[in-house]
């Protein structure tokens, strides 16, 4: 009953859904002699519980003196090493969760006395892994978002909420996103885009890293987001096809403003997709290819701004967006033998982008209308990207050096054209932007098992470079900048050298680690740019890592954690080119930006039983030249400038928790939440674009959080069903404060065709309920807005296993 309550008031808190499962370990050893040292074939190995003496597995050492005993769970066990004519050797053994390999010297056995010395543990990787640095979940059962993009994947899955595009871990979007485990430029390098566009078809799986390793590159203090690509490894001939189709904005949500084009209504999303896998003898080969076609209402946002002199005016921002991602994926693994592979892949991916928006300006009673501006996006983005991959296993499992490397090539074309109607008199405007984008990855890493952890120790290099062109051609009484196009370089160089290590024993699990990086940005610009000049920076800089767990009982346990990361600048940050996209508001990037470096501390309690697990952490980050946009109006113009400055420090700290049930074999729920307390210091910066003018900021800070819950259904016959539910609470945002934000997304899916084939019927935000609301105030005007962006979505789709 204790519990029960327990769990009851946590539920109504905060909570967090887990998919935990045990992990399956291997004990491998090497059994030898010990007058000569020679390796010992034949000799009988088991494993038996400590608790009852009961008979676990068994194996044989091979010519060599080598056995691997496999499916160990983690517990105490006694090995025993026998063979004819020598004295049975026995040693207790502890198996832990936390690193997947053990090494410890090997099993000397003589005819008189029998003395374990040596055995080796390897493993597969819990779904959730005990101290809770990794969490997982299968792209699969994600039902109620099925058929959709790789960002509404994201939506229902616990401890992420999306906000304009973006992901967020424990409210803060500087998270860092992996594709199999490397930055992309898909997803892109320190930052995050096209998450909208990548189709789920083409994931495997999710993977949620709250407090990174120092293997990981340092960007990123929210953590890490780890997007793994569907790769098969059966012999022979299989694959996967699968089609869904969708429509969205199945009616208008709000009325336009007069005189402007319609919004889209009944939005068609198409998306076929195809896995094929071939594996034989020492040859593995794999093509992956996806299309997703999609019309959105992309923004539908009604504005009422008021100035400080009393001027109201009301507008909307509408964008009808047509969008075409195609991506494949193919590469050859050749396993030359037991001990060495070698992969070679490729990926080739195009976004085709048209956006056609219209934007009026009205006095407030909608009597007149002061402006309108329309304009026409047309954006190509191709990205192709080489990848080879070598692996050495040593004699030891778990023992690996794995080296890497990767070219990335991509291209971003794109071509504005905007129409300035006003009562007397109209201009067409236009912009050309070409980037061209290559990156060289070199990785080293090695793996060495130890015999209560491993050590992990590896190089990175990075050299990326970023040529900008931007062309601006003005028509008749144009509202551009003409003068601030040109070109610009970025160049990037990044070597870095990290160490961990891990150790675990019974009662007590601790990892350690450094990562210590050089960082060099150049950024070269026109040197006839009216405002901004060539600039860059440089540091070499540590990045910490600590985790130390303290296990009460096989079912309880304590963890903290302490991580030092940076959020550097990305090459859109600093760009000095002027994003017209909205025709008051102006996006301008900041040269001397200087990246963010933040410290997090965390402490955590996690308690497991038969049928579901628990978590609750809490935790607090404090940032240094904290990385926001900042909009202000200059003397002469009406419009706002948006533009990236570091502003001082800023905290986050809150309450995190994670709870999953089983309640029976048909159903079971999962639910998470976080509380948080957001803090801006007053700061004040100085703009430089387009005349240098100053902004102040008072102190700033809310309370906020998100609560999500997941109930699955699992009947008879192969069908299963799912029904989410996220509430997002008010939260403040650059100069101002979004509102509180609610959704309910429902799916089931069937097995058919002796579970090979498999459709499916999902509905996002049943209720119509997600609407954006924000308040913002500026340097001389305040607005209020509602965004009725297409949130409604049905899908159905069918997939097929061969």
């Amino acid at each position: 009953m204790k519990r029960k309550n327990l769990l009851l008031l946590l539920f109504s808190i905060v909570s967090q859904i887990v998919y935990a499962q045990s992990a399956n370990v291997s004990v491998s050893g090497t059994v030898k002699g010990k007058k000569d040292g020679k390796p010992l074939p034949y000799v009988n190995v088991l494993l038996k519980r400590v608790k009852d003496s009961s008979f676990v597995t068994g194996t044989v050492s091979n010519e060599k003196g080598l056995f691997t005993l496999t499916g160990v769970k983690p517990d105490n066990y006694i090995l025993e090493a026998s063979f004819m004519g020598l004295k049975t050797k026995a040693q207790e053994l502890f198996v832990g969760n936390l690193s997947p390999f053990i090494d410890i010297p090997a099993i000397e056995m003589e005819e008189t006395v029998s003395q374990l010395q040596g055995v080796v543990v390897t493993g597969q990787q819990q779904t959730i892994s005990t101290a809770l640095d990794k969490k997982t979940y299968n792209v699969a059962d994600n039902i109620s978002q099925g058929g959709g993009s790789v960002l509404q994947t994201m939506q229902n899955l616990p401890g992420i909420t999306v906000q304009d595009g973006k992901v967020q871990l424990r409210g803060n979007d500087k998270v860092t996103i992996l594709v199999d485990g490397k930055q992309t430029a898909l997803t892109g390098f320190g930052s995050q885009y096209g998450l909208d566009n990548i189709p789920a078809s083409s994931i495997e799986k999710i993977e949620i890293i709250n407090n990174p390793s120092s293997r990981y590159d340092a960007n990123g203090n929210a953590g890490i987001i780890n997007i793994v690509m569907k790769k098969n490894k059966q012999e022979g001939w299989n694959g996967k096809a699968g089609l869904a189709l969708g429509l969205g904005s199945l009616w208008e949500r709000r009325e336009n403003l007069p005189t402007i084009r319609p919004q889209y209504k009944m939005t068609p999303k198409i998306n076929p997709s195809l896995a094929l896998n071939y594996r034989k003898n020492k040859i593995n080969a794999f093509l992956q290819a996806d299309n997703l076609y999609t019309q959105t209402l992309n923004k539908n946002e009604f504005v009422t701004r008021t100035y400080d002199d009393g001027e109201v005016v009301q507008q909307q921002l509408k964008r009808n967006r047509n969008t075409n991602f195609f991506t494949s994926r193919a590469g050859i693994d050749w396993y030359m033998n037991d001990k060495n592979t070698l992969t070679v892949s490729g990926m080739f991916g195009s976004e085709k982008i048209i956006d056609r928006g219209d934007q009026p300006f009205f006095q407030k009673d909608l009597s007149q209308r002061l402006r309108l501006w329309q304009f026409l996006e047309d954006e190509l983005k191709t990205t192709v990207m080489g990848t080879a991959n070598y692996q050495r296993k040593f004699q030891e499992p778990g023992h690996l050096l794995n080296v890497s490397f990767n070219y990335t090539f991509h291209r971003e074309d794109e071509k504005y054209f905007y129409d300035n109607i006003l009562p007397a008199s109209s201009g067409t405007d236009a912009f050309k932007l070409l980037s061209d984008e290559q990156v060289y990855d070199l990785n080293i890493d090695y793996i060495r098992p130890l015999r209560y952890g491993r050590i992990e120790t590896g190089i990175k290099l990075r050299d990326r470079s970023i040529p900008t062109n931007m062309q601006f051609i003005p028509g008749v009484n144009s509202v551009i900048d003409s003068a601030a196009g040109g070109w610009a370089t970025y160049r990037e160089l990044i070597p870095a050298l990290y160490g961990n290590y891990v150790f675990e024993t019974k009662k007590w699990e601790a990892e350690l680690g450094l990562r210590l990086e050089y960082v060099r940005i150049k950024y070269d610009v026109n040197p006839e740019h009216p405002t901004y000049s060539s600039d860059g920076y440089n540091y070499t800089q540590p990045f910490p890592n600590f985790r130390l767990s303290y296990k009460l009982n096989e079912h309880n346990k304590l963890s903290a954690f302490f991580n030092r990361r940076v959020d550097r600048p990305n090459e859109v940050d600093i760009r000095i080119f002027p994003k017209y996209d909205d025709a008051d508001i102006i996006k301008v990037g900041n040269p001397a930006l200087r990246p963010q470096f933040t410290n997090s501390i965390e402490v955590g309690y996690k308690n497991t039983w038969a049928k579901g697990s628990f978590y609750v952490a809490g935790y607090h980050r404090f940032a240094e030249g904290t990385i926001t946009r900042i909009s202000t109006v200059v003397p002469g113009s009406a419009s706002v400038y948006a533009i990236f400055q570091n502003a001082g420090k800023s905290y986050n700290t809150g309450v995190e928790a994670v709870l999953e049930e089983k309640i029976s074999p048909a159903y079971s729920f999962n639910v998470n939440g976080n509380i948080y307390r957001n803090k801006f210091n007053a700061y004040t910066v100085n703009n430089l674009y387009p005349i240098p003018h100053q902004f102040t900021a008072a102190e700033q800070s809310i309370v906020s959080g998100n609560l999500k819950l997941n109930n699955n259904f699992r009947f008879a016959g192969g069908l299963e069903a799912q029904l989410t539910a996220v509430y997002m609470a008010p939260d403040i945002i650059p100069q101002g404060k979004i509102e509180s934000r609610f959704s309910l997304d429902a799916g089931i899916k069937k097995a058919i065709q002796k579970a090979k084939g498999e459709i499916f019927l999902n509905a996002t935000d049943l209720l119509n309920t997600m609407v954006i609301k924000r308040e913002i105030v500026g340097n001389g005007f305040s607005y209020t807005s509602k965004d009725y962006y297409e949130t409604q979505v049905i899908r159905v789709g069918y997939n097929y296993k061969f």
